[in-house]
């Protein structure tokens, strides 16, 4: 009988374009483990303290480090070497006194970007879908894996629920304590996260719905007054009125 499941390791030639490794140095690298983010859309641990960092250099030594407990993610120790992070985690080294976000970096895909400690205490989220559950309470899917329980008091008239897919969360970390909600709308912050405007941010000008043969798309006015267009699906909320993160300059357009 074969064995089953998927294959536990990872070679460098497919990994993922914007990993800082260099893909013929050597034949393997690690496989990031089943978490909250897809293979395609996360850093492992070990990449982010060896070669993002430089807080050591093999991975014997950055595996030590980790499982050492010396890294958070999202106010959390994590030991896994392998353990997936991806956009808006926050990762801390407590020792240094040092906290970053998961960002995607214009031109390169996702990388860390230094942010001051006070805003490690909250990340943001988007609402991917919305359920229905027991009692008529309204349970929200969120980018992260997160699921969040919106209380209802009378399920025929749930005026409690004021959410909608693609609307952002603000959540207090480690805890999932609802800080605000960010309303997905014309003139509201944007982040993109793929495509060709990848990194780029700027307001929100037009949003288009889409057709049978069309997705939905958004018009973005960047910063030097250009104008974008994109798939609604590769915007992600940041604030309202203004960013509610701190942002590399290369991201400031």
């Amino acid at each position: 009988m074969g064995r089953k499941g998927g294959s536990r390791h990872l070679k460098r030639l497919p990994s993922p374009g914007f990993w800082p490794i260099h893909v013929k140095e050597a034949k393997w690298v690690v496989k990031p483990s089943p978490g909250p983010h897809p293979s395609g859309a996360c850093i492992p641990l070990q990449i982010i303290v060896r070669d993002i960092l430089g807080y050591a250099k093999t991975g014997r030594e950055a595996r030590v480090i980790i499982s050492q407990g010396k890294i958070r993610v999202d106010g959390r120790v994590r030991r896994d070497y392998r353990y997936p992070v991806g956009l808006m985690d926050v990762v801390e080294i407590p020792d240094l006194g040092k906290a970053y976000r998961m960002l995607p970096l214009e031109g390169k895909g996702l990388s860390l970007v230094e942010i001051p400690g006070e805003e490690a205490a909250f990340k943001l989220c988007r609402i991917e879908g919305k359920t229905t559950v027991k009692n008529g309470h309204i349970q929200l899917n969120l980018h992260d894996g997160r699921a969040l329980l919106v209380k209802v008091n009378d399920p025929a008239r749930p005026v409690e629920d004021v959410y909608k897919v693609m609307d952002g969360l603000k959540i207090a970390l480690p805890g999932q304590d609802l800080l605000s909600h960010l309303k997905y709308r014309e003139g509201c912050y944007v982040i993109i996260t793929g495509g060709a405007n990848l990194g780029r941010i700027g307001r929100i000008r037009e949003l288009v719905k889409g057709t049978a043969t069309r997705p939905a798309s958004a018009s973005v006015e960047a910063r030097d007054g250009g104008v974008f267009q994109t798939i609604i699906d590769y915007t992600f909320i940041i604030g309202e009125e203004e960013p509610e993160i701190t942002l590399p300059i290369q991201l400031i357009v």
